[in-house]
């Protein structure tokens, strides 16, 4: 496995029609649902992303243990899986995946009635799982600032529980979108929800096999928007793409018009084109964490200043995402400051022609987020298999439209 590449593109001149990866969000709740119907659900385009390919042998295996490795989707969906289909097993992971919270959806799971023991450290994983009585409680408050996982999680086994569930939601609602992602899938396999305010119902119901066609990762596609707006000249062509989509990273595409990229839908996808990018820009990333790498490496190779909130997430990611891009926002004569609590400054600085090295802190998303930066001077990643997580084919991708990539 190598420890780094170089990355570098010899005109900067960007053109080329790319397949993105299926998304791992809708394709790992389509794998859940279509576990928990039953039945036989025929999906199309599954992910080829590491978490979705580990999910669906994980639902497939006999074992006892269970290691989710450093997915977090994985962890916490199979969490409620294994708890609410009376499953004993040892569920797992990798040293970061058991530093990661788990408390919030454990606490919510044994309300309901199920028997989760901590094997570790108070709140984290491993978990053993050993059973299913339902308690008859069917109201639950759970914190909605941390992970919208732990809801989606509870929610797609709501409908399994002999009461039905009355989630509320307490405080500021993070990542909405992966919650109506949640909710839309389970209708699309025949399950009603109400949300309404801070309270999603669920009733009693059963799920229904159906047919689903996993679109393209929107998240995946914010990487190739930063490529076309540090590009000299660009035309790119995403195929599998949909204007309107269940995906909250579709916000990329509102982001990116300001920082230098217009959009146009097609029925392949989506077109990418350069224009004109503001100076300065303030951003809300409450919905959409997982695009503020992408955002802050452009923007600080670029010479964007951004005010930023919504990061709050970040801390609990595969790596402390803010505390990496603070560190490796620096090569780049940028500085990364939280200025109030919650309101997060990026101020870009003249960059200096020197040996660029990025760290990746085994996070796929550190990787592709500062690897546009390529376009303005030879750059090295370290750990470039990282990628494997969402988009493996990212580093064959990039040289189907001229970068050389050279493997240390």
């Amino acid at each position: 496995m190598s420890q780094s590449l170089t990355l570098q593109h010899p005109t900067g001149k960007l053109t080329g029609t790319i397949k993105l990866p299926a998304s791992k969000s809708e394709a790992n709740r389509a794998l859940i649902i279509a576990a928990l119907s039953g039945q036989e659900s025929q999906l199309h385009n599954l992910s080829e992303a590491n978490d979705t390919q580990l999910l669906q042998r994980l639902l497939q295996s006999d074992d006892q243990t269970i290691d989710a490795e450093d997915a977090g989707t994985v962890m916490r969906f199979l969490t409620a899986y294994y708890a609410v289909t009376g499953q004993q097993k040892l569920l797992t992971g990798t040293e970061r995946m058991c530093q990661r919270p788990i408390k919030v959806l454990v606490e919510a799971l044994r309300e309901l009635g199920a028997s989760i023991e901590y094997v570790g450290e108070e709140g984290y994983p491993p978990l053993k799982i050993g059973g299913f009585k339902g308690s008859g409680q069917k109201h639950l408050k759970v914190r909605s600032d941390i992970s919208s996982q732990y809801i989606s999680a509870l929610l797609m086994i709501a409908p399994l529980l002999p009461e039905g569930l009355e989630l509320e939601l307490e405080g500021k609602i993070g990542s909405r979108p992966y919650i109506e992602m949640t909710l839309s899938l389970m209708q699309h396999f025949g399950v009603s929800a109400d949300f309404s305010g801070n309270i999603i119902t669920v009733k009693p119901q059963k799920y229904k096999a159906a047919e689903f066609t996993v679109e393209s990762d929107w998240s995946a596609a914010s990487y190739w928007y930063s490529l076309v707006a540090l590009a000299q000249e660009a035309d790119i062509t995403l195929l599998g793409l949909k204007e309107k989509s269940f995906q909250g990273d579709r916000a990329i595409a509102d982001i990116m018009y300001r920082l230098g990229v217009y959009t146009e839908f097609t029925k392949q996808g989506v077109r990418l084109l350069k224009k004109e990018h503001e100076r300065h820009i303030s951003l809300d990333f409450s919905d959409c964490p997982d695009l503020a790498q992408t955002v802050v490496a452009l923007s600080a190779g670029i010479g964007i200043a951004v005010d930023m909130t919504g990061l709050e997430s970040l801390r609990i990611k595969e790596t402390d995402r803010i505390q990496a891009l603070q560190i490796e926002v620096l090569s780049l004569n940028a500085s990364l400051q939280e200025v109030t609590p919650g309101v997060f400054s990026l101020k870009p600085g003249i960059l200096q022609k020197k040996e660029l090295s990025f760290r990746t802190y085994q996070d796929h998303r550190m990787a592709m987020a500062f690897a546009p930066l390529a376009l303005l001077q030879p750059i090295e990643i370290q750990e470039p298999s990282v990628v494997r997580k969402s988009y493996p084919r990212f580093w064959e991708d990039l040289q189907k439209v001229g970068f050389e990539v050279t493997y240390n």
